[in-house]
């Protein structure tokens, strides 16, 4: 069997930056173990397998550990791949996840994802989250993912985590927040439990950076940085319910897988 495959650049508009995603169309669904080999195989955060549904596609994400219930840069990554090889005359992309419907439109080079909003709630700062960052923000608030605020972006830079303490945590992932230099907020994400010590650039996490920061700010739109090695540019909206994670995107390959 021969699956096409194409590895996409996200949030960035030049290879080797932001962060890559691996996509898969298929024209019928493949046994998880599969998709999970095929992951593996990829090595990369995140590998998209989809399958055409009438006026819609079908969507699943996997780690090279686990299936993943929302990402974004890989949605982003596999619209584009929609946009630029399949189905070059549409506009808009609604997709069928297991986090329900998502859409992804373009204007241009840009392309808005449209994702629940997941709201944080504040928590007590838990002593192996201080461990594994190896420093304590000045507030820590927990919705999917731990939400660790600090107060500069020079601090979240610096921090060099202990993945083996925050894999213990109860949670996906660890997202670390500050107000940027030159943006309105920065930030890092590290998920050591779904094989991912740090991703470059973390779609799904926005849908916690934006409502929090659009509350802390008084912005409905915000520009970010996410800071890791490979760096990456996002832009935000708040509106309410929902969230919109804009990005840009490039292909750095195209292939085929044989199984």
């Amino acid at each position: 069997m021969k699956i096409p495959l194409y590895q996409i650049d996200v949030f960035t508009d030049g290879v080797f930056k932001g962060n890559p995603a691996a996509v898969c169309p298929l024209k019928e669904w493949l046994d998880k173990d599969t998709m999970l080999s095929i992951a593996a195989e990829n090595n990369l955060s995140e590998t998209a397998f989809f399958v055409s549904n009438g006026d819609f596609f079908e969507l699943k994400w996997f780690s090279p550990k686990i299936e993943i219930d929302l990402c974004g840069h890989a949605t982003l990554a596999t619209a584009y791949v929609i946009f630029n090889y399949l189905k070059p005359d549409i506009n808009i992309v609604k997709f069928m996840t297991n986090s329900g419907e998502l859409t992804v439109s373009r204007n241009d080079n840009m392309l808005i994802m449209n994702f629940p909003s997941s709201k944080s709630e504040p928590v007590k700062i838990p002593q192996k989250l201080i461990d594994g960052l190896q420093a304590t923000p000045i507030e820590t608030l927990k919705s999917r993912d731990y939400l660790a605020v600090f107060n500069s972006e020079e601090v979240i830079r610096s921090i060099k985590p202990d993945f083996e303490i925050l894999n213990e945590l109860d949670c996906l992932g660890i997202i670390i927040s500050a107000v940027g230099n030159d943006s309105d907020f920065v930030s890092r994400f590290f998920a050591p439990g779904a094989g991912i010590n740090e991703d470059p650039v973390t779609g799904s996490a926005y849908t916690t950076l934006i409502p929090y920061w659009s509350n802390k700010l008084g912005k409905k739109e915000l520009h970010a940085f996410q800071v890791s090695e490979r760096q990456g540019e996002v832009f935000c909206k708040d509106l309410g319910e929902r969230v919109e994670i804009s990005g840009q995107a490039i292909t750095y390959l195209i292939g085929e897988i044989e199984i």
